[in-house]
C-alpha cells in the first residue's frame, strides 16, 4: 500500500521541518508550500490524501485554501493550524469545510490524532454502511438530512442537532459517527440532564483515587471513555453553568483535568450535541453560556417534527412493525388505508416515539392481523372531556416545556393495570381479561413498566 501524500502549507521553516519529520515518522510522504499561491500549484501537480495549512500565509489565509480545496478537491480533508487561543478562527475554518484544527504550540500526539482520523477518510478506506442507515422517510426534509449526515461525517466539526423529543436525534448522531473516520472508535451517548450536578465533573473528566469521599480507585470519565470516537451530549441545555465553563475549556483546548489530578491530559473526541429546548432563548435568558453555544453550534442540523412530514409515516410503520414482530409475514399485521390516513392526520406531539407506542398498543388489541382506526385508540381531539372520563377521570395533559408524552401514556397504562389487578385481587389472567388483552401482553407490559 502506497504511503499517504500530505501537503503542509506554512511560511515558518521551523514548523515545516517539525511537521515534515513528524509526518515521515508516521509513514507519510510530505511536500511543503510557503504561500497560498504555492499551495494551489502543489494541489494541481498531484493528488494528496491530506492538507495541513497555517491560518496566516503571506498572500492570504488558510480559510481561503480550505474553500479552494472544498471546491476543487472535495475528497481531500484539510486541517488548519491556528495560533493559541484563536478558537474563533478555528470555528470559522470548520464552517468553511475544514476537517479539524490543530492549535499552536504543536503537540505531536494531537497531530497524530488529527492525521490518523483524516487519513481514514480516503476512498480506499471508505465503507458502505447504507445497510445500517435506518433514518427512514421519503420527505424532502429527510432526504436533505441524510445528505447532510454524509457531509458532516467527513468533518470533525461540532454538530448541534435540534428537534422535538422523539424525532431521532441520537440516531442522527450515531449515523454521523458510523459514516465517518471515527466509526471504529466508541460512540458514547450521555443524557446531561440525568447526571447529578455534584457528580458532573467526575463523570465527564474522571477522578483520581482519594480525590473525594468514595473515590476508591482511579476512574476514567466520559471524555476518556470516548477516546478516538464520538461523545454525544444529549439534552445539553440541562448542563449547569459551572459545568458549562469546564466543558468549554475541554472543547477549546482538547485537554481535561481529572478531579484530583495535578496535570491535564489530552483527549481525542468529536463532540456532537442535541436538545429539544431552544438554546438561543436559553442564552438570551442567561441560562446557557453564549461562548459555549457557538462552540457547539458550529454546524446546526434541525430535525423537523413528524407532523410536518406525514409522507414519512408509511415507511416508519413498516420499519417499526418489523422491529416488533420480525419479518415473518404471518405475524406482521396489515394497517387499513383508513388507519394509515388517521395516523397521517394525527399531530404526534411525541413524534416517532409516540408512533411506536401507538403501534405497540394496536398490535396487542387488533384482531385477525388487521389494524384499523379503532385499534389505534387515537385521542378524540374534539371531545377532551369525554376522553378524560374514559381515562378514569385522569386530568387531560397540558403540554408545556418539559412535557413527555411517552411518560404520560405510560402512566395511563400503569394506572389501568393497577386498577385491573386491584379488582381481581392480583389475578393476572383475570386482569388481562378486564383490560381486553392477552395474558402474554399483560406480562410484557408489566415488565416494560417495571411493575413486576
Amino acid at each position: 500500500m502506497a504511503a499517504p501524500q500530505v501537503l503542509v502549507v506554512d511560511d515558518e521553516p521551523d514548523i515545516l521541518d517539525l511537521l515534515g519529520i513528524s509526518l515521515r515518522r508516521m509513514g507519510s510522504n510530505c511536500r511543503t508550500a510557503a504561500s497560498l499561491r504555492e499551495a494551489r500549484d502543489r494541489l494541481q501537480e498531484q493528488a494528496y490524501d491530506l492538507c495541513l495549512t497555517d491560518m496566516r500565509l503571506p498572500d492570504g489565509n488558510g480559510i481561503e485554501l480550505v474553500r479552494y480545496a472544498q471546491k476543487r478537491f472535495p475528497d481531500m480533508p484539510t486541517a488548519v493550524i491556528t495560533a493559541y487561543g484563536s478558537m474563533d478562527a478555528a470555528v470559522e475554518a470548520m464552517k468553511a469545510g475544514a476537517f479539524d484544527f490543530i492549535a499552536k504550540p504543536l503537540e505531536i500526539e494531537e497531530l497524530r490524532n488529527v492525521v490518523g482520523q483524516a487519513l481514514k477518510m480516503g476512498p480506499e478506506n471508505a465503507i458502505d454502511r447504507r445497510s445500517r442507515d435506518v433514518l427512514l422517510g421519503d420527505s424532502g426534509a429527510m432526504r436533505k438530512i441524510r445528505g447532510m449526515i454524509v457531509k458532516l461525517a467527513r468533518s470533525q466539526a461540532p454538530v448541534y442537532i435540534q428537534g422535538p423529543s422523539g424525532t431521532g436525534k441520537e440516531l442522527v448522531a450515531r449515523l454521523i459517527h458510523e459514516k465517518g473516520p471515527r466509526r471504529d472508535g466508541p460512540f458514547v451517548p450521555v443524557n446531561c440532564g440525568a447526571i447529578p450536578s455534584e457528580l458532573m465533573e467526575s463523570e465527564f473528566f474522571g477522578h483520581k483515587k482519594g480525590s473525594f469521599t468514595g473515590a476508591h480507585a482511579d476512574r476514567k470519565g466520559l471524555f476518556q471513555t470516548a477516546a478516538g470516537g464520538t461523545l454525544f451530549l444529549d439534552e445539553v441545555a440541562e448542563l449547569p453553568l459551572p459545568m458549562q465553563v469546564k466543558l468549554l475549556r475541554a472543547i477549546q483546548e482538547k485537554r481535561i483535568r481529572p478531579v484530583g489530578a495535578s496535570q491535564e491530559v489530552p483527549v481525542d473526541v468529536r463532540i456532537l450535541s442535541a436538545t429539544h429546548q431552544d438554546l438561543t432563548r436559553r442564552v438570551a435568558q442567561g441560562e446557557f453560556r453564549e461562548d459555549l453555544y457557538y462552540r457547539l453550534n458550529v454546524i446546526p442540523l434541525n430535525i423537523p417534527p413528524l407532523r410536518e412530514r406525514p409522507e414519512d409515516i408509511p415507511p416508519l410503520i413498516d420499519h417499526l412493525l418489523g422491529k416488533m414482530v420480525g419479518d415473518d409475514p404471518e405475524l406482521r399485521p396489515r394497517l387499513t388505508l383508513d388507519a394509515i390516513r388517521a395516523l397521517q392526520r394525527h399531530p404526534f406531539d411525541g413524534n416517532v416515539r409516540e408512533l411506536e407506542n401507538i403501534l405497540e398498543r394496536a398490535l396487542t388489541l387488533a384482531d385477525e392481523g388487521v389494524i384499523d382506526v379503532p385499534d389505534l385508540h387515537l385521542p378524540d381531539r374534539g371531545d377532551t372531556a369525554a376522553a378524560g372520563q374514559a381515562n378514569g377521570g385522569l386530568a387531560e395533559p397540558e403540554p408545556e416545556e418539559g412535557f413527555e408524552l411517552e411518560d404520560y401514556l405510560a402512566d395511563l397504562e400503569r394506572t389501568a393495570i393497577q386498577r385491573a389487578l386491584a379488582k381481581t385481587n392480583g389475578n393476572k389472567t383475570a386482569a388481562a381479561g378486564l383490560l381486553g388483552i392477552s395474558f402474554r401482553s399483560l406480562r410484557y407490559k408489566l415488565k416494560k413498566l417495571e411493575m413486576e
